[in-house]
């Protein structure tokens, strides 16, 4: 772990609170704290994706990636990655899949947008928590979109609907053929000029109900310089920190504020 990240986590236990919504005084934020991000996901759930991750992290095979995008600071960044590596690094824990899931649950429709699905462990927790809305993700690396479309086929996941190819190509035409999104989870490149330049296209398409996740927010200076400039944007009302993930509304209801929580 980088010095910065040692801070920015040290920073966060000192700052965050409210884990079970107590002191909140934003209505909409303690009901969403104190139940959506406590919602208990069906356990034979967990235990089929986690399966499944136990598979890849034991495949010791090696493929080659096209990382069109700034990956996880732990994983190597030649051209070859083993499996492996890229399911232990480069995947969304157990403990931050089940928040994925709660809050897809709640606010996925009528669809959701993944940017970066790397093996599919996030996008099988999306979906399998709200298997009646339509999941899409886009994966950059044709090597990892494969072996995803692979987890996806062993889970018998049927509503996932893979893109291969950039994002800058690719989401725009998902947001102009498809209605304003539910959720959008952007995980799939880590700096700051792409990072805001992809949340600017999304917060344009979104709606009142729309709810945007970012990964890694405390990864680097530069995600959280992104995190920074993002929660200041004229158009973002609530933002939620959890440590390791952003959280951001569009409601023009509730009053502009910004929460820390333990998660």
């Amino acid at each position: 772990m980088t010095f910065f990240r040692v801070v920015a986590y040290l920073r966060y236990l000192i700052l965050s609170g409210h884990r079970k919504g107590h002191g909140i005084h934003s209505p909409f934020v303690y009901d969403l704290v104190s139940r959506v991000f406590r919602n208990k996901l069906d356990p034979d759930i967990v235990l089929y994706i986690e399966k499944i991750r136990r598979k890849m992290i034991s495949d010791t095979s090696t493929i080659e990636i096209n990382d069109l995008g700034a990956g996880s600071v732990k994983a190597k960044y030649d051209k070859k990655r083993k499996v492996s590596e890229i399911a232990r690094y480069s995947s969304v824990s157990r403990k931050y899949g089940i928040l994925l899931s709660s809050i897809s649950k709640e606010f996925g429709k009528p669809y959701m947008i993944e940017l970066g699905t790397s093996l599919g462990i996030s996008t099988m927790y999306m979906a399998l928590a709200s298997p009646d809305t339509l999941m899409i993700t886009i994966e950059g690396c044709s090597k990892t979109a494969r072996i995803a479309s692979e987890n996806f086929d062993q889970a018998k996941v049927k509503n996932i609907e893979l893109h291969k190819g950039s994002f800058d190509e690719v989401l725009p035409e998902i947001l102009d053929s498809c209605k304003t999104p539910g959720l959008v989870f952007i995980d799939g490149n880590h700096r700051r000029e792409p990072l805001l330049r992809y949340f600017a296209l999304i917060a344009d398409n979104s709606g009142n109900n729309t709810v945007v996740i970012i990964d890694d927010i405390s990864l680097s200076q530069e995600m959280a310089q992104a995190w920074r400039e993002i929660k200041s944007h004229s158009k973002v009302s609530v933002t939620i920190d959890t440590g390791r993930m952003g959280v951001v509304f569009f409601r023009e209801s509730i009053n502009r504020n910004h929460f820390i929580v333990r998660y």
